[in-house]
Parts: structure tokens; sequence; C-alpha cells
């Protein structure tokens, strides 16, 4: 399972061992239990790369092995790759921008997606300390 938590500032990746269906039941029975509202709903999400990411080419070739249409890859320009994933959008409700998107691929996608989303924030992370 992949877990994209968005926020105000921005979103942050997760690769939770849990089953997807396990952490959305513990995440609704969590809410009912505290008296939040809580929204899930069939949804997109989609996050930016950088195009030269050694490993990118691993993702694309696991993608066409597993035959997935849960997540597609398009080229914006030269320099990212938009990832685009398919799963369950979870806020208190459906027009809330902070929410939680999941989605559940195979592990050697899922696997993948986080590490280059690591690697894309170490990159960053050492540009924006020049």
């Amino acid at each position: 399972m992949l877990k994209l938590n968005y926020t105000e500032t921005g979103f942050h990746l997760e690769h939770p061992t849990q089953s997807l269906e396990e952490w959305v039941a513990m995440r609704v029975v969590f809410a009912l239990r505290v008296g939040e509202s809580i929204c899930v709903e069939p949804s997109t999400a989609s996050f930016l790369l950088p195009a030269d990411l050694p490993q990118l080419n691993s993702l694309v070739t696991a993608i066409e092995r597993f035959g997935t249409d849960e997540v597609v890859l398009e080229q914006c320009d030269a320099e990212y790759v938009e990832i685009c994933l398919r799963g369950s959008w979870l806020a208190s409700d459906a027009e809330n921008d902070a929410g939680v998107f999941v989605t559940s691929l195979s592990y050697a996608i899922e696997l993948l997606l986080f590490h280059l989303w690591k690697a894309a924030q170490i990159g960053a992370s050492a540009l924006s300390d020049r």
C-alpha cells in the first residue's frame, strides 16, 4: 500500500506494511470512535518526479511487466514525469483539500515509487542547501 498525506503545504509519501483494506477499516473505526466525519471515495492522485532519476526506467519496466492501469507515467517536459495513481481519498468531507490518498499496487511498483520519491526528496533537499 502507498499512502500520500496531503496537507496545506504539500504531501508526504509513505509505504506502510498494512493492507489497504486493514488501514482504511482502522481509519474509519477511529473516526467513528472520536466522533469525526469521514469520507472515503474512489479518486486519483498525481505527483511529479524528476525525469533524470536513475531507477525511473525500472519503474517503467515494472509497470509493463505487471500490466497495471492503477499507475500511469506521463512525460510533462524534459525535466519531470507525472506519476498518476488510482485509489481512494479519505478526508473529513469530499471537498477537503487536506486528507489522505491510499492505493494498492504490486509490491515491486510500490517499492520503486517509494524509493524514487525519497530520492527526489533527497535531491531537492541537496539543491535547496546550496
